[in-house]
Parts: structure tokens; sequence; C-alpha cells
């Protein structure tokens, strides 16, 4: 979908458009996935704006993480199982291994299939669905994972990234990104309302859907996590126990709309709604207006340069968000890169770029093939070489590196 956007509106727009596609995209699924279960136009419209405006979701987007737009692949297979269009269901099941988003799919799939068996429909299709979901799994796993960075976790990290009770209540990340849990404060009493008020299998179904993401969410501050990290296929892979939160956000979204179902009252739709929006605000930081700095003039001379490698400075990590910064000069001025972003990158290039830190010395650069050094901010390095352009906190030079 980006591309087609970027084509036509600019990196910069397409993507604060992408953003806001994605809301809609959320809404809107969690929407048809309500009214397949028989609930009203006021309820199921409800229910879809707390999923739309979950949020863990808004944060992730704001961040730009793929969960917050994979996640709408949860309502649509479920909508698409009880209208029976199973190709469908089974299509957009597959889609969120394949997506990159493999520890969201370890708790999908096995939602997936206990809502097929107890909603009915083909049984075969159900089977089929699931079978396709784990291939697409091992092969993410087999063509991406294995043998990266992300295949050797180590429990200190996924310690590292655990929400605590505190986090389920506070409206800011104060723990980053990772361990943001927040679901509200008045949606988790509208769903109790609704499992209380509802008291059938769907409203208990929903209720472990919000209670399993959100124990496990806490990781290793709940005892036996380490156990259950360490036993089961897949889990010893992941490092963020918060993955799993956009299924817990779509049970609440269930509940709420169960809620406003049963109530009595014309207008209790719209109260819950005008509730709903000032509930659900967060501390969305990540929203605030940026620089994008399209068009850099440093890098715009990089691309002019004839050979050689191209290398950022600071290094960082191959799985520290920092890096990320860099892809979007890479959009600009495409061109070999000993370093990136990505948290699947092999064993061996997280070893090289640990060894460029704090500054890469000339034997390094001729190894890797660079000749063409981008530094940015405040980075103190001092290169052999001659400044070929600066645009603002960006200074592009040719290093004298053979």
């Amino acid at each position: 979908m980006f591309g087609p956007l970027d084509a036509f509106l600019g990196a910069v727009t397409a993507w604060n458009v992408f953003v806001l596609l994605g809301y809609l995209g959320a809404g809107g699924a969690a929407f048809l996935w309500l009214r397949s279960l028989g609930l009203g136009f006021g309820a199921s419209l409800a229910g879809s704006l707390v999923f739309a405006l979950a949020p863990y979701r808004a944060v992730h987007a704001g961040a730009g993480h793929l969960l917050a737009w994979v996640s709408m692949l949860i309502p649509l297979s479920l909508a698409a199982w009880d209208r029976r269009l199973y190709w469908l269901a089974a299509a957009a099941l597959a889609s969120i291994p394949l997506s990159g988003q493999v520890h969201l799919a370890l708790g999908v799939i096995p939602l997936f299939a206990v809502y097929a068996l107890l909603s009915g429909g083909s049984r075969r299709w159900a089977a089929g669905g699931v079978a396709g979901a784990i291939a697409a799994g091992l092969v993410v796993w087999a063509l991406s994972i294995r043998g990266s960075i992300g295949s050797s976790r180590s429990f200190a990290q996924v310690e590292r990234y655990s929400a605590d009770l505190a986090d389920f209540v506070s409206r800011d990340p104060r723990h980053g990104l990772e361990a943001f849990v927040f679901v509200g404060w008045l949606v988790p009493v509208l769903a109790l309302a609704g499992l209380v008020l509802h008291r059938s299998r769907l409203a208990t179904g929903l209720a472990l859907a919000v209670a399993i993401p959100s124990l496990l969410a806490l990781g290793g501050n709940v005892p036996g996590y380490e156990a259950v990290w360490e036993s089961v296929p897949g889990f010893g892979t992941t490092r963020v126990p918060g993955r799993l939160m956009p299924i817990a956000c779509l049970g609440l979204a269930g509940l709420v709309a169960l809620a406003v179902h049963k109530a009595r009252w014309r207008l209790a739709p719209l109260a819950v709604l005008l509730l709903i929006a000032v509930d659900l605000r967060a501390d969305l930081t990540a929203y605030r207006p940026t620089a994008a700095d399209a068009g850099n003039r440093a890098y715009a001379a990089s691309a002019r340069a004839e050979r050689g490698r191209l290398l950022e400075l600071p290094v960082y990590a191959p799985d520290r968000q920092e890096a990320s910064v860099y892809l979007f000069y890479a959009m600009q001025a495409p061109r070999e890169r000993p370093a990136g972003y990505s948290t699947i990158a092999p064993k061996d290039a997280a070893r090289i770029l640990r060894g460029l830190q704090p500054c890469p010395d000339r034997q390094q650069l001729t190894e890797l093939g660079v000749r063409l050094i981008a530094m940015h901010g405040t980075t103190r390095c001092e290169i052999a070489g001659r400044l070929l352009a600066r645009d603002g906190p960006v200074a592009l030079y040719e290093t004298d590196a053979e």
C-alpha cells in the first residue's frame, strides 16, 4: 500500500496518509467482525473505536512499528471466518507471520484455531488455515531468523522489556515503547460490564483473550514466565513480552461492544463513543512534528559519487532503533551500506558493527570498501579525507581509504 502512496504523494506525505489509513483499517476490520457477531451498529462502532484508538497500537504506529498495521489482520481473519470467506481468513492469518510479526502470530494462530472451532464452519478450512500460518512462520524463521541476531535472545533482554502493573494505567511510555501497555481507565470498566451483562461463551472467550496476553506482557515479572519462554517453541526467540497486546486490545473492544449492546438507553452508544475517545488518549510524543530533512544536500552529493560504500556515523548495533533514521536517507541516496537497521541482521554483521564503534579506523574502512562517510549531529570522529558537502547536522566526507 505504501508504494503507490509514495509514488503519488512523496515519502513524507505518503507516510502521514499511511498512518491515518492504519487507524481506518483497524477500526473498519474490527467493525466488520463485531457486526458479523450480530451486534448492533452503535455497539460495533463503539468496539471498533476501542480497537482503532488502542494506545498500544497508537504508540507503535507513531514509532513506525509494523505491528500497528499488521494487528488489523486479527479482526479481519475473524470477520472473514464468520462470513464464511475461508480463503480470506486463511490469507489474513498467514499474512501475520509473513509480515515478520512472528511473535504476534504465536498468539493469533491458537486464538484463530479456537475461535474457528467454537464458531462453527469448515473444519477442513480451519485446519488448513492454521497449518498454512504455521508453515508461513517456519519459512520466515528458516529464511530470516535462523542464524541471525534474532535467533539467540537472552532472558535479560526479556526482563528489560517486561511491563509492570503500573504500566497498564500509565498514559506515557515511562519505560519506553516496548513496555507500554496502557489500556485506558474507563475501557476496562466497560469491558468488565460487558462480561457481567452478557454471560456467554463469547464473553468468556474475550475475557481470556484480554487476560492471557496482559499477563504475558508482564514477562519477567511473572513467576514461571522464564520456564514458558524456554520451553514453548518459538518463544525463545522473542524479547518483548508485550507483543501479544493487540489480542488484548481486540478482546477489550469485543467486551465493550457487548456492554453497549446490552444497554437499554438509546443514546448509550453515543455517550460511550465520547467517553472512549477521551479515555484512550495517551502521551503520543512520537506524533510531534519533526523535520523530514528531505533533499539533504550532503546525501545528494553522495548520490553523485562514482564508487564506494557509505557509512553513517555514529554507528549503531543493527537492532537499535536509532539506526532506522538512516533508512530515510537511504531512500534519498541509494548506495551500498555496511550498516543499517534490522532485528534479524546476521551475527557477523553485528560483530563487525560493534568493532566500528565509536570510530572506525582506516583499515576497517578499507576492508569494508567504505569511501564515503556521513557524519550526523555531534559525532566526534577524526576523518582523513575531504569534505564533500554539508547540510545542517549532516556532513559528507570522502575518505582516503583504498
